[in-house]
């Protein structure tokens, strides 16, 4: 008979319901760690010690730590794991944009779990997309994202994962790069899903991230994307301390109720007065607010007119997006000359105001293609 408790394959994992232990933060490392018979001076040096080679050289298997007691070790691997979840899907655009489709845990359900982590190069900087939940429940009209229904909130550890992975994947581990030229300079949680919807795994998640000892990642070069959920605005700014951007699409609630229902329960003078009172505004950052740009929807004159109106009192840096088509959906990208036309009028007004180029079209890079891409050609098979 197979003896469950000492195999090693993931399924025991699951049986033996062993935890993630970069889901943990250093608190509760070290709590947990008084639970292993360790002399209690010596509970933080074990701490930092485990702290530094999960983030700061990336190993995911116990057997690796080399500066840590065996027997301690050996009861950590059994109640813990460092194990990433799984890619089934990798893609690689000509501009070098990489697209990851990530399988979870069904935790027993016959559905399969994915979600998407999208990489962007660039000269300066690489910025990691990350998502919050599997599907969304918003129905933003223009996402594909938003067709896909919602099967539940990211743990805090699949939120984390993301990164590891990513970092294992492009080798930029601080152990590999001695000069400490990251790879990976910014996060966005743009990702699938709303991420306050998630507030509190998402919290602990960016803490983890952003806490200097390990992963060190810059609060300032942390962006989290609300589609406008009001009543927890200002705890991001408050509690995480990241960059705030906002999905607004339009100045006027008519067009906004139908492009971003969620404006129906928060509309968008409550909106505004959340994001002039968002804590970190204070302190000289802006807001980046997001605007795709849909022919004959949202793209007049008149539009810019009114977005530089509404975003009159707001630090802001406001990015045009250029709609991504994709199947079945009901709009069209505006042309480039209206866009530039759009972006002068509020630039004219002293509004930075990008118009994002496209990246990763030749691997369907826009929000939640490559899972729907990937679960129609499951089903044709």
């Amino acid at each position: 008979m197979l003896d469950l408790q000492t195999t090693s394959s993931p399924d025991n994992e699951k049986i033996k319901n062993v935890e993630v232990l970069y889901g943990h933060s250093q608190s509760e490392i070290s709590e947990n760690l008084k639970n292993y018979n360790i002399p209690l001076k010596q509970n933080s040096m074990r701490t930092k010690q485990l702290w530094n080679w999960m983030f700061l050289r990336g190993i995911s298997d116990f057997s690796v730590i080399k500066n840590m007691p065996k027997d301690l070790l050996h009861q950590l691997s059994s109640d813990y794991t460092l194990k990433r979840n799984s890619i089934s899907v990798e893609k690689k655009s000509n501009d070098g944009t990489i697209k990851w489709l990530l399988e979870l845990s069904n935790n027993g359900l016959s559905t399969t779990n994915e979600i998407e982590t999208v990489f962007i190069p660039e000269e300066k900087r690489g910025t990691l997309c990350i998502s919050s939940q599997i599907g969304c429940t918003l129905n933003c009209s223009f996402c594909h994202t938003g067709t896909q229904k919602l099967i539940r909130n990211l743990t805090t550890e699949e939120i984390i994962s993301q990164l590891l992975i990513a970092k294992d994947k492009l080798n930029d581990w601080h152990g590999n790069n001695p000069n400490n030229t990251r790879k990976i300079t910014n996060i966005v949680m743009m990702g699938m899903g709303e991420p306050l919807y998630n507030f509190e795994a998402v919290k602990k998640a960016l803490l983890i991230m952003t806490d200097c000892d390990g992963l060190a990642l810059s609060k300032r070069r942390v962006t989290l994307s609300t589609s406008g959920i009001v009543p927890f605005m200002e705890r991001v700014g408050k509690e995480i301390g990241v960059s705030l951007a906002v999905s607004l699409h339009s100045a006027k609630d008519d067009v906004r109720d139908i492009l971003v229902p969620i404006n129906k329960k928060y509309p968008i003078r409550e909106l505004i007065n959340a994001c002039e009172n968002y804590p970190t505004i204070k302190n000289s950052s802006k807001i980046t607010f997001e605007y795709v740009m849909l022919r004959d929807i949202n793209d007049s004159i008149q539009d810019a007119k009114d977005l530089a109106k509404l975003l009159q009192n707001i630090p802001s840096k406001i990015n045009l997006i250029p709609f991504n088509p994709w199947p079945g959906n009901n709009y069209q990208c505006s042309d480039m000359d209206q866009i530039k036309k759009f972006a002068e009028v509020l630039n004219s007004v002293g509004f930075s105001c990008p118009i994002r180029k496209p990246r990763g079209q030749d691997i369907m890079a826009a929000c939640g293609q490559l899972k729907s891409d990937t679960v129609r050609l499951r089903k044709k098979n």
